[in-house]
């Protein structure tokens, strides 16, 4: 029988597993996971929400995490808060879901985990699998602030896209849908983490 796992538990899991897929030198005495504050929000590049909205397609939050949709500009922001660090993975808590608001159809995006190395947002999939479905394609800034107690790492101009066709052409398969495409920006975001020194 299945066994359900909470939030952090399963940021833990996912963490782990995104280090593991890393090809890197760090040993793993480097790779502890620690406690972490922060957010990592991303806001849907233009044109992006009116292709979604033609298609039917809605951005929804998933507590702790939230999406605030902007009419104005007509835009959605996504704020995920981080709470743990590995190396250069960032795990946050809650997630968002993409949702066919016709047919009911959806896909969820739980404890997204942000790795600046690997340049990937990681989910946890309806699943029960993570699987990286954002590519992190450019990093315009990054800033290191310290105290005597604290880091804090700020990463600006964070540019996502879908990881590649093949997890576009499942989101539109699970979707029912053909909106989602890898060779466009679908946004922009904004890493900060702060943990002890």
């Amino acid at each position: 029988m299945a066994r359900k796992i909470g939030p952090l538990a399963a940021a833990t899991t996912l963490v782990a597993a995104a280090l593991a897929t890393l090809a890197s030198p760090i040993s793993p005495a480097h790779a502890t996971e620690q406690p972490a504050t922060g957010n990592f929000t991303w806001t849907t590049a233009p044109g992006i929400m009116p292709a979604w909205d033609s298609a039917g397609i809605s951005l929804v939050g998933v507590s702790p995490a939230s999406v605030i949709t902007n009419q104005t500009t007509n835009t959605a922001r996504v704020n995920l808060p981080v709470i743990a660090k590995a190396s250069t993975a960032n795990a946050t808590a809650g997630g968002f879901r993409f949702v066919n608001i016709e047919t009911g159809e959806q896909v969820r995006c739980s404890v997204p985990t942000v790795d600046t190395r690997a340049r990937v947002v990681d989910c946890v999939l309806p699943s029960g699998y993570n699987a990286a479905v954002f590519e992190i394609s450019a990093i315009d800034e990054r800033t290191k602030l310290n105290t005597e107690t604290t880091r804090t790492t700020i990463f600006q101009g964070i540019e996502l896209r879908i990881i590649n066709r093949e997890m576009a052409n499942r989101l539109n398969d699970d979707l029912d849908t053909s909106v989602f495409s890898a060779s466009v920006v679908i946004g922009d975001g904004t890493l900060i983490v702060t943990r002890a020194r």
